[in-house]
C-alpha cells in the first residue's frame, strides 16, 4: 500500500486547524508550514505532528511549493486549514493508496459562505487538483491560487472536500483585501496594465457572471452576497494595480 503526506500552510488558524488535521490524522505524514501565527495555531498543530515549520509569508504559491518539497511519502494531499475530508472521501483516498490508475486526482469541493452551502454561482461544480504522486507533481509558485503541474494522467474523485472559506463577514472583507492585493501584484509581475474603467468593467462582469449567468440567485441571500464580494474583489484587484507600485 502506498503512503500519504498531508501538506498544510497556516496562519492564525486556531479556529480551523484541529478539524482539518483530525480529518487526516490517519495519514502517514502531516507537514505544516506556519506563516508566523500569533495565536495557538502552532501549538495545536503539534498535537498532530512534529513536522511543523515556521517561515514568513512569501505568497500562496511559494509557501505551497515549500511545504510540498518537504513531503517524503508516495502521495501528497494539499489542504488549507479551513478544509476537511468527509469520512467518505477519506475511504476513497485510502482505496487509491492501495491501487491507482492515475498519477493525480481532482477533488470536488463543497464550499460554504457565511455557513451556507453554496450550490451555484462562481463556486458551482468547484474542483481542484489536490492529490498527486509526489514524484509526478510540482507546485507552480504563483502569489495567488497555487497550481499543481502533473507529468502524467489525472483522474477525478467522487467525494468532496468541505471548505469553510468565509464563516463571517469580517473574514470575507479581510480575505478580499489580501487576495486582491496579491492578485494585483501577480498581474503586475506579468507586465499587465489596467485603468479605472477596466477595473469597473471587470467588477461588473464578475457580478453578472456569478449571480446571473451561473445562477447564483438560486442560493438566496448568500448567493447575492457572494456575487457582490467576488465583484468587489475583482474591482479592487484591478484598481490596486494602479496604486500598488506607488505604495511599494
Amino acid at each position: 500500500m502506498a503512503t500519504l503526506s498531508i501538506c498544510v500552510v497556516t496562519k492564525n488558524e486556531e479556529h480551523n486547524i484541529e478539524s482539518c488535521l483530525q480529518s487526516v490524522a490517519w495519514a502517514d505524514e502531516i507537514i505544516v508550514i506556519d506563516s508566523v501565527s500569533t495565536d495557538r495555531t502552532v501549538e495545536l498543530c503539534r498535537k498532530y505532528t512534529d513536522k511543523v515549520y515556521i517561515f514568513p509569508w512569501k505568497g500562496c504559491g511559494p509557501q505551497k511549493q515549500q511545504v510540498y518539497e518537504l513531503a517524503t511519502q508516495d502521495w501528497v494531499l494539499m489542504l488549507d486549514a479551513d478544509e476537511r475530508l468527509t469520512p467518505e472521501l477519506q475511504q476513497e483516498i485510502q482505496e487509491i493508496l492501495k491501487y491507482s490508475r492515475y498519477d493525480a486526482y481532482e477533488i470536488p469541493f463543497q464550499s460554504y459562505y457565511c455557513n451556507k452551502a453554496i450550490r451555484f454561482g462562481d463556486w458551482m461544480h468547484e474542483k481542484h487538483l489536490r492529490l498527486v504522486k509526489r514524484s509526478k507533481g510540482s507546485v507552480v509558485p504563483r502569489l495567488v491560487h497555487f497550481r499543481i503541474e502533473v507529468s502524467g494522467s489525472v483522474g477525478k474523485l467522487r467525494h468532496k472536500i468541505l471548505h469553510y472559506s468565509f464563516p463571517l463577514l469580517d473574514v470575507v472583507i479581510d480575505k478580499m483585501n489580501r487576495y486582491s492585493t496579491d492578485g494585483a501584484l501577480h498581474k503586475l509581475s506579468q507586465g499587465k496594465k489596467t485603468s479605472i474603467w477596466q477595473a469597473l468593467g471587470h467588477g461588473i462582469f464578475a457580478f453578472v457572471r456569478g449571480y446571473i449567468l451561473r445562477f447564483g440567485f438560486l442560493d438566496g441571500r448568500e448567493g447575492f452576497m457572494l456575487a457582490v464580494s467576488n465583484a468587489e474583489g475583482t474591482y479592487y484587484r484591478y484598481l490596486k494595480m494602479l496604486y500598488v507600485p506607488r505604495s511599494g
